[in-house]
């Protein structure tokens, strides 16, 4: 009876896990920074047009880190076409490049998807570069929550929609 109870706490678990794919487990992904990237430094680091460029890790590297971590998240959807390995600080934020630690899979499709956050990563690297809002506040608003910050960096959303970073 016991091992019927943890098979079944287990999978409750896993369900849990399924439906809050939005938001990346703060347990395998807390969101890393990249030591290099500072307030004082982002007018010769983020905020320079193509830099991001220069520390995105190889495709090769995250596709490969994108099939363990579906199974490390337990996600019922194993196909790795239905996730983009996204950061959760973005390099565009001074986000680490290649620490799993700043890296998840990030559903394609749901109401809260990868090209959503892109929106908000976006307006947000724009606010940081023009000085609306500091490179630490913007870091913490993703790492905290992506889609609360979403909703309350609207107005930056309002004036950067649609860009991107690189």
């Amino acid at each position: 009876m016991k091992k019927n109870l943890l098979v079944v706490s287990l999978l409750a678990m896993s369900t849990v896990r399924c439906l809050a794919a939005d938001l990346p487990d703060p347990a395998l992904t807390p969101g890393i920074v990249n030591p290099d990237v500072t307030q004082e430094n982002i007018g010769s680091t983020v905020c320079v047009k193509g830099w991001t460029k220069t520390v995105r890790p190889p495709a090769f590297y995250t596709n490969r880190l994108k099939k363990f971590q579906i199974r490390q998240y337990g996600y019922a959807d194993t196909d790795p076409r239905d996730y983009e390995e996204d950061h959760l600080i973005p390099l565009s934020l001074g986000g680490n490049p290649t620490d799993p630690r700043n890296l998840w899979p990030e559903l394609r499709i749901s109401e809260w998807n990868a090209d959503r956050k892109d929106d908000l990563e976006f307006a947000m690297y724009m606010g940081v570069c023009h000085g609306e809002i500091s490179l630490a506040d913007a870091r913490r608003a993703v790492v905290t929550n992506w889609i609360e910050a979403y909703k309350r960096y609207g107005s930056l959303l309002q004036r950067y929609r649609h860009g991107s970073a690189d």
